[in-house]
Order: C-alpha cells, then structure tokens, then sequence
C-alpha cells in the first residue's frame, strides 16, 4: 500500500484542497490520500479556528465522495498541539509502511516554516515530503538541504485559500464554487466565519 497524508486546519476544507489531492493521488498511484486536520497546530494562531467539530464535519462532508480519502481523526484523538512527526510514525506504524510507502504533501507555504518545526529532520528520515507550491512561492527562501530531499508536485496554481473563504464569508461575499455545495450549505447554515 502507498498512502499520502495531507494535513492542515482544513478551516474550510476547498476545492483546491481536493483538486491538489487528486492530482497528487493520481500522479503519484497513491492507494489512499489521509486527510490529518490539525487538533491545535503549533504554527497557527488558533483562536480564529473553527471548532474541531465543525472542522471535522466539514471535512468529512468534502471526502465522502470519493473511496480512496480517508480522514484521519489522529491528532484530534491524541488532543494537544499537532507535531507531524508523531502523526507520521503512528499511521506508519498502524499500516505497516517503509518510508518508501508513505508520503507527507504539504503546501509552499508550510515548506517556508518547515526548518522551525518539531524535529523536521526526522520527518525527512521517517517518509517522502511532497510539496504543492502556491502563487508566489520562492524557493530561494528554503535552505539547500531541506531542498534536497523534497519534490515537488507537479499540479495546476490555485489563488484559493481558507483564509479568503473566511474573509468573503464576514464581508457577505459568495463562496460557491470555492467549496463543495454541503459544505457551503453547512457553513450557511451554521453561521460559521460570521
């Protein structure tokens, strides 16, 4: 089995996110794409967040369509601030995985910050990191020895983001077509972002 863990706040889960994880599983032949939302992430202020549940359900709303996401509920179960590095040797341990088997993707904006995280030199032991570069992305600004040992994915450029979904949201601003219809009914009918 070859599996890919897409982790982030998912606050809300987009389109992009699941083009991105589409073309990933599809380029690559991932068996399965792991969505991992983050229960408290060490690199976001997270006092704006959505609640957990309303992350989780939204998320589960967007990836119930297709057999092949999964959504892990991993770090919310293990509670407190979200490292990577435990995610990705509890899930590689729980399928059986050799580091040639598991991917982590992460997008160019988590690349920027990724010397700062918990033990970024284990993760680039322990699997293969995947990288989506957004609009602007400047790889001058990562060290020669982080970029040795990524790849990046080849995918289409998306100017999406959850933080215009959320800022479109507070200024009445349509969100349809940048998130799948459940999730903008949910958030609607929620009074989420207000």
């Amino acid at each position: 089995m070859k599996i890919c863990l897409f982790g982030g706040t998912f606050d809300p889960p987009h389109i992009g996110h699941l083009i991105i994880a589409e073309t990933i599983k599809e380029s690559e032949r991932f068996d399965k794409m792991i969505f991992v939302p983050a229960f408290h992430p060490p690199h976001k202020d997270d006092s704006n967040l959505s609640s957990i549940e309303d992350r989780l359900e939204m998320l589960r709303l967007s990836v119930n369509h297709d057999d092949t996401f999964e959504l892990s509920d991993i770090e919310i179960e293990r509670g407190g601030i979200s490292y990577t590095i435990e995610t990705i040797r509890e899930l590689k341990s729980r399928y059986d995985l050799t580091k040639r088997h598991i991917y982590f993707l992460m997008g160019s904006d988590a690349l920027v910050q990724f010397h700062d995280w918990k033990d970024h030199v284990s993760i680039l032991k322990e699997c293969r990191v995947l990288v989506a570069t957004r609009p602007g992305f400047r790889s001058s600004r990562i060290s020669p020895g982080i970029m040795a040992q990524i790849r990046f994915a080849n995918m289409p450029q998306f100017e999406i983001s959850s933080s215009q979904i959320r800022r479109r949201v507070r200024q009445r601003q349509t969100i349809r077509y940048m998130v799948l219809d459940p999730v903008w009914e949910y958030i609607q009918k929620n009074g989420l972002y207000q």
